[in-house]
């Protein structure tokens, strides 16, 4: 982009969001934050703050609500939106879908429209890898059919199809779709990171949560998975990484399209993996209990990034052992999250 435009950056308070944040005010980008604070913490932007050293705007509301939206976007001018903002637990999609297409595919239907009103026309979305569904080959690669197989990833699909046929409605409008696949680890000052509300769906702040004294014991969701020790394999990324992708993707559009793009590691990890990491970072025992698996989730994932890297100039430099060393720094330091702050 010729020059750097104001940014809307919904769910922008959340552990993504956050992290992606510094990334945008450090690269010279006013900031404006619009959340509901439904799984987020508004401790987070004063830190963003501390990190970059710039202020953001906040603005607290729903992505459901799109006079609210339209008026962000108009009122501070902005020229971008990144879009982050969605419910994303697997397993809750399952048991409560309409929650899951009411928030992800209208509230996203909201934003497109508000957009639209405003004369907003480039987007970075978060999408993610579960809408590959069950692999046909591995890695994915961006190729790869389209199959999800919950609802979380139903979700996800249909908003990318719906920006696909806004495209071709408005080939003016500029997009990045980012699939991504398991964001872990923390900013390394140990002032941001991941701090769910209630029990943790994702198993790197729940191992933290084990480390620190917050829970008992970790629940590792099958060890019957057609994988090297059992435990189901991922593509897990660090976070700064996953964020510094999603600056790199708002670069690359300084023309219409749209784009679809794997943000990963190319490299899938086991659960046992991440604990035994996590136990050598940490210094402390995880106890483990199995249990069956999970409706919905799948023996094995990770992709193929080298589309990324060859368009973006991006590619995940983090590994394992400082995934789990930010983590362990962000939770010894937080061991209540930000709701001690």
């Amino acid at each position: 982009m010729s020059s750097l435009p104001t940014l809307l950056v919904t769910g922008g308070a959340g552990y993504i969001g956050s992290h992606a944040c510094v990334c945008f005010l450090q690269a010279g980008f006013r900031v404006v934050v619009y959340d509901n604070f439904s799984n987020s913490q508004p401790e987070a932007l004063q830190r963003i703050s501390r990190i970059a050293g710039g202020e953001l705007v906040t603005v607290e509301g729903d992505v459901r609500d799109q006079p609210c939206l339209e008026q962000t976007l108009k009122t501070y001018s902005c020229q971008a939106v990144i879009h982050f903002a969605g419910l994303k637990a697997v397993g809750e999609s399952v048991e409560k879908p309409l929650d899951y297409y009411d928030n992800n595919v209208i509230g996203s239907h909201r934003l497109l429209q508000a957009m639209l009103a405003a004369g907003v026309k480039t987007l970075v979305f978060s999408s993610s890898a579960t809408v590959y569904g069950d692999p046909q080959f591995l890695p994915y690669t961006e190729d790869h059919p389209l199959a999800p197989t919950n609802p979380y990833g139903r979700t996800k699909f249909m908003v990318e199809e719906m920006l696909r046929d806004l495209h071709r409605a408005q080939p003016d409008w500029k997009i990045a779709i980012l699939r991504y696949f398991n964001p872990v680890g923390a900013h390394e000052s140990g002032l941001i990171g991941e701090d769910p509300r209630g029990i943790p769906n994702n198993l790197m702040p729940f191992v933290a949560q084990v480390a620190v004294g917050r829970r008992d014991h970790l629940n590792v969701w099958g060890n019957d998975y057609p994988t090297p020790d059992g435990t189901g394999v991922r593509d897990y990324i660090h976070v700064v990484d996953l964020a510094e992708g999603h600056l790199r993707a708002l670069h690359r559009l300084d023309q219409p399209g749209c784009l679809a793009l794997n943000l990963g590691t190319g490299r899938g990890l086991s659960v046992l993996d991440v604990v035994r990491a996590f136990e050598q970072a940490s210094g402390r025992s995880i106890p483990i209990n199995f249990a069956p698996r999970r409706p919905g989730d799948l023996a094995s994932y990770y992709a193929d990034p080298t589309l990324a890297e060859s368009l973006l100039g991006w590619q995940a430099t983090r590994d394992l052992a400082t995934m789990c060393a930010d983590q362990w720094r962000w939770q010894e330091h937080n061991p209540q999250g930000y709701a001690a702050a």
